[in-house]
């Protein structure tokens, strides 16, 4: 299966080189997102993921899980930036006047969603916890409305962090492993979504 084929190879790069040359293979580069890629690549030079690879290899990664199921630049771009402003000084207005409105909105709105956790949802007795989770999962649809692109830059960031288990603790694998099917049925159920109106709206513009 293509898919599955993919995403091994999505898996097994642990270096910037790799990232950036399978990114190449899945997207034609502009000079917007070559811009992104070295904004983003200068902006997390300093920080490592557990596993020891370099962080920013996560967000060029995510980009290529976005590239390969959108083609969208805007979408792409903000995928190499949707960790900038959570984990480094830079602010979104920085990311707009160096980016445009159009990527800082999508940036903005990865930046905003707070994860929804399992054990939230499903095992805690706590009303208020409980309460939280389901506010929290309605920011989320919310957002999605809006602009369902930050949606399906969403699930590709987490789809890649449920690729890149292997440097977490057996326990911690355990629980997230968890929520791996299910990110794999909000994605499918995401990405048809998005691509259902894409279509609608090239059909729209065909008949103008």
């Amino acid at each position: 299966m293509v898919l599955n084929k993919f995403l091994k190879n999505v898996k097994s790069i642990k270096t910037i080189d790799g990232a950036i040359d399978f990114l190449k293979s899945n997207f034609d580069f502009t000079d917007g997102v070559e811009k992104a890629l070295n904004y983003s690549i200068n902006s997390h030079k300093t920080q490592f993921r557990k596993s020891g690879e370099p962080y920013v290899v996560h967000p060029i990664l995510v980009a290529t899980v976005t590239a390969h199921y959108s083609n969208d630049e805007h979408m792409v771009i903000a995928a190499l930036l949707h960790d900038v402003v959570e984990d480094t000084e830079i602010s979104i207005e920085e990311v707009e006047k160096e980016f445009g409105s159009d990527v800082a909105c999508i940036v903005d709105g990865l930046t905003k969603i707070v994860e929804i956790r399992e054990h939230e949802l499903s095992d805690t007795k706590d009303d208020k916890k409980l309460l939280s989770s389901a506010l929290t999962f309605r920011k989320m649809l919310i957002a999605s409305i809006k602009d369902v692109r930050i949606m399906v830059v969403k699930l590709c960031d987490r789809m890649h962090n449920m690729l890149t288990l292997d440097a977490l603790s057996p326990e911690k694998k355990k629980k997230k492993k968890k929520k791996k099917k299910k990110t794999k049925s909000f994605f499918f159920f995401f990405f048809f979504f998005f691509l259902k109106k894409k279509k609608k709206k090239k059909k729209n513009s065909a008949l103008i």
